[in-house]
């Protein structure tokens, strides 16, 4: 008779998700039945908020519903969430932090969690699906006439510029990042604006904000001092890109955080060209 064990699912089968990426993978590989708890700031897909319990945000957990669950994996991102993985680490549970910082390394977080699970097939399909729309937005992006200059603002008080994955979509979809040096560093630290009159100075044509947790407010860009002249101040090209699509590394911004960049770059390439 066949070994019951031999029809067991490969992989960690109790996986609870610190942040958001792993959890829109994992649906998108149709294999959710793994995952048993969840960020409460994942909106990615949406049925997850309806189907998973929601037992983390990302600075800190609920380490005592999370060990309720018995999960035999969590999946974090970055070192804010050091001390939620030590902490369970400390009570047996085995964690995977993941850092990447760039479109490259989304591509293969995507392949690495779907052979951690044991669809690596699937997740390879998957991420090269993803790259042909990277593509595709590219190839459209190289008939502009123009790239205008972009400022990122990922938090406004302090200003802190955008991270390097971010940058990169800014060129895919046509721009160019006004803070290419400061894109390559990965802690979000190591990105604050020393001069934030700086970023007026560097006269982006488009600026895009993007202020993890609350509400861009483009009339508070404008009337900071030095701003008025600023192309995009002038222009009227200061535009929310709402977090959840380009500040989580994953799917969503390798598809609608990218495609909302080039849609804002296009249409000022397009009113350029009137």
């Amino acid at each position: 008779m066949p070994n019951p064990e031999s029809r067991r699912p490969a992989g960690p089968r109790r996986i609870v998700c610190l942040t958001e990426e792993p959890t829109e993978t994992l649906y998108a590989l149709g294999e959710q039945d793994r995952i048993v708890g969840i960020s409460g700031f994942t909106v990615r897909p949406p049925r997850a908020r309806k189907e998973k319990p929601k037992v983390s945000a990302f600075t800190s957990a609920r380490i005592d519903e999370i060990l309720k669950l018995r999960p035999d994996l969590a999946i974090g991102f970055s070192d804010i969430q050091a001390d939620i993985a030590a902490e369970l680490v400390r009570n047996g549970v085995e964690v995977w932090i993941s850092n990447h910082r760039s479109v490259e390394g989304i591509l293969d977080y995507v392949r690495r969690l779907g052979a951690l699970v044991g669809a690596g097939p699937r997740a390879d399909a998957y991420a090269d699906e993803l790259r042909r729309g990277l593509d595709a937005v590219a190839a459209e992006s190289a008939r502009l006439p123009r790239r205008p200059k972009v400022y990122f603002e990922e938090w406004d008080e302090p200003p802190i510029t955008g991270i390097r994955w971010v940058a990169e979509l800014i060129r895919i979809a046509g721009g160019d990042d006004v803070f290419p040096e400061l894109a390559a560093e990965p802690l979000a630290k190591q990105r604050i604006l020393a001069d934030g009159a700086e970023a007026a100075r560097r006269a982006p044509d488009i600026v895009l904000g993007s202020w993890c947790g609350k509400r861009f407010r483009p009339e508070k860009v404008a009337a900071r001092p030095g701003w008025a002249a600023v192309p995009a101040v002038r222009d009227g090209e200061l535009h929310e890109i709402k977090s959840p699509l380009i500040l989580q590394p994953g799917p969503a911004a390798l598809t609608d955080g990218v495609r909302a960049i080039a849609a804002i770059v296009q249409a000022w390439a397009a009113r350029r060209a009137r």
